[in-house]
């Protein structure tokens, strides 16, 4: 076998490989000898079949399974005796003249293809000690505490049915049909829906012309819909709202205490000021993490500046772009609406795509040279944390995972990183400031870079930039809008 390099500019390479038509014939005549005891062809005994015949009846599809398992295994084999790694799967390409493949298949013409790949570049670690990070701590007020168990014994607290008119505070239930222009409307229809007056749950305007409804009182209301809202054929509309009051019902006194917690499915009120604790103090060290893991990369980003393998960033621009246009379809705008036009919005994305790709290499080298490891524990616990959030969906998502090459890899990866950040903050110099919540929820000046105002989710491009992922989307209300009043558990 022959490897001939053709190109080699910059990452690219592509080698010309070449299997003489003797060895190909000789790979064959060793497949034909390996199966000649095994066939059964009429009119000829038992391992008694000529090779000759074998090969007519047989060579073609045999030379076709080699050509497939040469151009499977040798490019790993060729890059691995070479010392490099391709950043993708190295595109393959052979013959497409009928004729001369024909040849190949008898055996009558060297077996010739080509790889054409980018390798990855070699990263030389630098000196990360010089790294300095500031981890901004927030001390948890007992009043916030408090304040949180308060949200959550709300969303527990009971109702009880009253004569007399509604008020703020207290739930009622409905049956509504919405109309525009007098025709009912998707989504704008339920019955035996709750709803406590006040909670401003539903869109502006609906609520308050409850207020003062008995039980039994049929009412129509008018409201308009909000300028942004999600539904376009909805958004800015007035509707009207046919109501059928069926039950007002008083909220009774909250009570912090053990009762509350054993409805809770915790043992006492103790257990559950220090569940909440643990869960608002998971919250902000999140977001210190998140804040943490940004200083780093943006300091090994200027640490690092090599050439980075285009058709990764072309895969990673694809994936930001993809999501900035759904993005902005969802919000009904464009470029111009975010005050940037589309060419200036690929050139920003495609310099955020070069970072992750070239952050990504960093932090894979430095990982793979430190030992870091994933384990089959960690990965179990990752897919698992996947099906919990996809309840009834299991079987698809385990067939998926199972069945989809690279879906593995797509859990192990945030795993690495992480593990990989942790690696590089044992390392760093790590400051830890005590800061108000306001002071740590605050947005990093940082996240606005590149400096121009960026499309929809540039700020959610920006923490995605840091490893952090989409950001959450503002709670919308929906049409008259059951949105889940927020806080309405310790989770």
């Amino acid at each position: 076998m022959q490897v001939i390099e053709t190109l080699a500019e910059g990452l690219k390479r592509e080698l010309k490989v070449v299997i003489p038509a003797d060895e190909m014939q000789t790979r064959m005549n060793e497949r034909l000898a390996d199966v000649k005891d095994r066939v059964r062809i009429n009119g000829f005994r038992p391992g008694k079949v000529p090779v000759a015949h074998l090969k007519k009846v047989y060579g073609k599809s045999i030379m076709a399974e080699l050509v497939n398992e040469i151009v499977r295994d040798k490019p790993t084999e060729i890059l691995t005796s070479r010392g490099e790694k391709s950043a993708t799967q190295p595109e393959v390409a052979m013959t497409e003249d009928e004729a001369e493949a024909d040849k190949i298949l008898k055996a009558e013409a060297d077996f010739e293809f080509t790889l054409a790949y980018e390798i990855i570049p070699a990263i030389e670690l630098k000196d990360a000690t010089g790294i300095k990070v500031t981890r901004e701590v927030v001390e948890i007020a007992e009043d916030e505490v408090n304040e949180q168990i308060l949200r959550i014994a709300e969303s527990a607290r009971t109702y009880e049915s009253k004569k007399g008119k509604a008020a703020n505070g207290d739930r009622v239930t409905i049956d509504y049909l919405g109309k525009v222009d007098g025709v009912a409307f998707d989504g704008g229809k339920d019955e035996d829906a709750e709803l406590v007056l006040g909670s401003n749950r539903f869109i502006p305007g609906f609520e308050e012309q409850l207020v003062g409804v008995k039980a039994g009182d049929e009412k129509t209301i008018t409201v308009t819909f909000p300028a942004d809202y999600p539904a376009a054929n909805l958004a800015g509309k007035e509707a009207t709202f046919d109501i059928t009051v069926k039950d007002v019902a008083a909220a009774a006194p909250i009570e912090i205490n053990d009762e509350l917690a054993t409805k809770l499915g915790l043992e006492s009120a103790d257990k559950l000021k220090e569940i909440v604790r643990g869960q608002i103090e998971s919250q902000y060290g999140s977001v210190t993490r998140q804040k943490v893991k940004r200083q780093l990369l943006d300091q090994l980003d200027e640490l690092y500046q090599f050439e980075t393998p285009e058709r990764l960033v072309n895969a990673e621009f694809e994936n930001i772009w993809r999501q900035i246009n759904t993005d902005l379809e969802q919000a009904g705008k464009t470029f111009a609406d975010e005050d940037t036009t589309e060419e200036e919005a690929r050139a920003e994305y495609r310099k955020l795509a070069e970072r992750r790709v070239r952050l990504g290499l960093v932090l894979s080298e430095i990982g793979e040279k430190a030992g870091v490891q994933v384990s089959d524990d960690e990965m179990q616990r990752s897919l698992f944390e996947q099906l919990r959030q996809f309840p009834g969906q299991e079987k698809q998502i385990l067939d998926y995972f199972k069945n989809t090459p690279g879906a593995a890899a797509s859990l192990r990866a945030p795993l690495f990183e992480e593990k990989v950040v942790d690696h590089l903050l044992s390392e760093v110099a790590v400051t830890d400031k005590t800061v108000s919540k306001d002071e740590l929820m605050a947005e990093d000046e940082a996240e606005d870079k590149p400096a121009k105002k960026a499309p929809a989710k540039k700020k959610a491009a920006a923490k995605a930039e840091a490893g952090e992922g989409e950001e959450a989307a503002a709670p919308k209300k929906k049409a008259p809008a059951k949105k889940k009043a927020a806080d309405d558990s310790a989770e």
